[in-house]
């Protein structure tokens, strides 16, 4: 990396802007006193982030503007910016050309600018010790802060060497581990604070949390519960209500078909009781047959007188012939035949056959024909007479009888139609009231049976009742979930979803544990309160998520610094074993170049244990003052009274001295310049400034300077400020500075390669 350009604008006595390049290794800037050379030297500082304004020769930020002349007006800012080859990427940035600008205003604000974007302070401070470009400014070396490596304490001469071998990017590290460690262990401490605030609030919602969490799964349990519940209770209820329907659905047809077949037999009977014609019809043949009874006595009374006429004739027939009669017709013989006409006539009057008649008669004639033939001529004719009237009276008789048959004939005919019409009705209505006897009986049970299934409906709608109290109440408890129970499988114990029959034909009693379990957990949850808790979950997950959160949070706290610790000590082993060996190089050098500007002698660098820090400013080898650093953190960077530091043994060829404070200024200048050429060649810098170191130096002591700038040169490009013709013979190009009245620097420019390539 190299130093290409700086640019100043407003810095302190360069009012415009004035732009120097750097193409040689080596510079020079020469003037006279006042010319305003040395602020070229302070504008690199300014630019590379030095913070102590008095450093720089000011009291506040305002001091680095340019203040104004009688005929120039001030500065409103001031501003610095140099220009870095970045081809070897020494600057952590992919760029080949990287600008950093420093700009300071009137009200003391600074801005910090790379490649044009505003950056802060600690970038552009890390973004240089990666190049080895440290905030001591061991690189940037003025006459007076030259001598001051000689006086500072061994811990600030220290830090200027460990800047120096470029262990500024570690400590750098460390300091930003350590402020991350402080940071971290901060957190660490506030999280564990935190847990402690809010671990009784957690505990008490923990409770809480529990009673409610088995609340939520008593719930949940319900909820389960209550799906199989109502689903198979739902089932059972639909399976009943179909049941019931299609049972009672029979026997109220069956109680209409018999209402029906029960009133029409009904109507039939009072039909044929409302009918009276065949009862007076049957009154009339009654009387009739009374009358025929009537003539039929007549008919008994002419018997009987012709029966006593017979008997007279029997008598007569007795006294003149008594035995021929006797021989051929007794008296008894009559009497039977007239107790056999009575018989037939009282028969005929019980059965009403009077067909018999005829037949009786008939008889009657044959044996009263018989009767007169069996008489003698005599008598015969005595009795003829008689016969004749006899035979009359039985004409007369016939003629009725004949009469009466045909009657009774109409009467029989009437009587038997009547009484099978009578007959047909009595066997009608018998059978009529034995059907409806019969119809009644079973319309009683078709009735019982609707009223038993009517009580049974009864019952199933008391069911149906409670079934939705239940379900409403199941809402109320465990909201509207409960309600999607149509969709909830039941599973068997092998997790297969039992089918609806197979649901339909658990036994009862299995439900009405079911309901009893019910029972069981309502009373849990009431006793529980029964509440959601909603808002105390929230607040508890809330709550418990903050605590986890902390608890992750110190956890990954504590692994951070953990990591911080093994990076920090990791740093520590590195500065330490880079510092041993860089020191070692150091020495190596600083003998070298001592003994080259003394002729010999012995200088080395010692490490020493427990010195007391001094309170003497290091000036431009102070460790930088980050203006973003916190301040307890700078307190206690010294609240150790005791560190390590580095003491310098000197010992001058042929003189007895041992210390420093027995040098001469002189020889204090050429020891400061050897240690710090013997630091610049160990880890060379990109760049060093030297400003006015060799003032104090006589001619031959110049030589050697210049032989040791060249020197250096091969390895940092060099920036002189000077007077010296020596030291300016060996730049490349020199730039010369000068003020003009009004208090304004000025540049010009020689290129003394050039210059001697025409002189040739």
């Amino acid at each position: 990396m190299a130093l290409k350009q700086i640019e100043i604008s407003g810095f302190k006595s360069f009012a415009k802007k004035s732009v120097l390049d750097f193409k040689t290794p080596i510079t020079a800037i020469v003037g006279p006193n006042g010319s305003g050379k040395s602020n070229v030297a302070e504008a690199f500082s300014f630019v590379l982030g030095e913070q102590s304004i008095k450093s720089l020769r000011g009291k506040r930020g305002e001091d680095l503007i340019y203040n104004g002349s009688n005929t120039g007006n001030r500065a409103n800012r001031a501003s610095v910016k140099v220009v870095l080859d970045n081809n070897k990427k020494l600057l952590d940035l992919d760029f080949d050309e990287v600008a950093i600008e420093r700009v300071v205003y009137r009200d003391g604000v600074n801005n910090y600018l790379i490649n044009g974007s505003q950056v802060r302070l600690k970038d552009v401070i890390e973004l240089l010790a990666g190049a080895n470009i440290g905030s001591t400014g061991h690189h940037i070396i003025s006459q007076g802060e030259a001598d001051r490596i000689l006086n500072v304490n061994p811990k600030e001469r220290k830090a200027v060497i460990e800047d120096a071998l470029g262990l500024k990017i570690y400590q750098i590290k460390k300091k930003d581990s350590r402020k991350k460690l402080q940071k971290t262990e901060e957190n660490i401490k506030q999280a564990e604070s935190l847990r402690r605030e809010i671990k009784p609030h957690l505990k008490f919602l923990e409770k809480q949390a529990e009673k409610i969490q088995k609340t939520l799964e008593m719930k949940e349990a319900l909820i389960l519960i209550y799906k199989e519940y109502f689903k198979r209770e739902n089932l059972h209820l639909e399976s009943r209500k179909n049941r019931l329907a299609g049972e009672t659905k029979e026997p109220k047809e069956r109680l209409q078909r018999l209402d029906m077949e029960i009133e029409k037999l009904e109507k039939s009977i009072i039909g044929n009781n409302s009918s009276s014609s065949g009862a007076a019809e049957l009154k009339e043949l009654e009387e009739k047959i009374t009358r025929v009874r009537q003539e039929k006595g007549k008919f008994i009374l002419e018997l009987g007188r012709l029966e006593g006429e017979l008997k007279s004739l029997h008598k007569i027939l007795g006294k003149d012939g008594e035995q021929s009669l006797h021989d051929k017709i007794s008296f008894p013989e009559v009497r039977r035949l007239l107790e056999y006409i009575e018989k037939e006539i009282n028969s005929l009057e019980k059965e009403a056959e009077l067909s018999k008649i005829r037949a009786v008669l008939s008889l009657i004639k044959s044996k009263l024909k018989n009767f007169i033939s069996s008489f003698s001529p005599a008598e015969s004719k005595n009795f003829e007479e008689q016969i004749s009237v006899i035979k009359a009276g039985i004409k007369g008789t016939e003629k009725d009888i004949r009469n009466l048959i045909f009657e009774e004939d109409k009467l029989k005919m009437a009587c038997e139609n009547l009484r099978k019409k009578m007959e047909e009705s009595r066997d009608v209505g018998i059978e009529a009231e034995r059907k409806i006897f019969d119809l009644k009986t079973r319309r009683g049970d078709a009735r019982f049976r609707l009223n038993e299934l009517k009580g049974l409906r009864e019952k199933l709608e008391l069911e149906e009742g409670e079934y939705k109290r239940e379900l409403a109440e199941a809402a109320v408890l465990t909201g509207r979930e409960t309600l999607n129970f149509e969709n909830f499988d039941i599973k068997n114990e092998e997790g297969r979803p039992l089918e609806e029959a197979e649901i339909l034909a658990e036994e009862r009693e299995k439900q009405e544990g079911r309901k009893k379990e019910i029972q069981k957990i309502k009373i849990r949850l009431e006793d529980a309160g029964g509440a959601s808790g909603e808002e105390i979950m929230k607040e508890y997950e809330e709550v418990k998520e903050r605590d986890s959160f902390l608890d992750r949070e110190s956890r990954d706290l504590e692994e951070s610094a953990n990591s911080l610790e093994e990076l920090i000590k990791d740093l520590d082993d590195k500065l330490e074993e880079k510092f041993t060996s860089g020191l070692k190089k150091i020495n190596e050098q600083f003998q070298d170049f001592f003994s080259l500007m003394f002729g010999g002698g012995l200088a080395r660098l010692e490490i020493s244990k427990g010195n007391h820090l001094s309170s003497f400013s290091l000036g431009a080898f102070s460790v930088e003052k980050n203006l973003e650093e916190d301040s307890e953190e700078e307190s206690g960077e010294e609240e150790s009274q005791i560190s390590d530091g580095v003491e310098i043994q000197v010992s001058l060829p042929k003189k007895k001295i041992k210390n420093l404070m027995m040098l001469s200024g002189g020889e204090r200048a050429l020891t400061s310049i050897a240690l710090l050429f013997a630091m610049s060649q160990v880890t060379p810098p990109p760049f060093i400034i030297l400003d006015e170191t060799d003032a104090a130096l006589d001619e031959a002591n110049s030589r050697k300077y210049g032989d040791m700038v060249e020197s250096l040169s091969k390895h940092s490009q060099l920036i002189l400020i000077t007077h010296n013709r020596e030291t300016m013979s060996r730049a490349g190009v020199l730039y010369g500075v000068t003020m003009d009245g009004s208090g304004v620097s000025k540049l010009l420019s020689v290129d003394l390669e050039e210059a001697e390539k025409v002189a040739k």
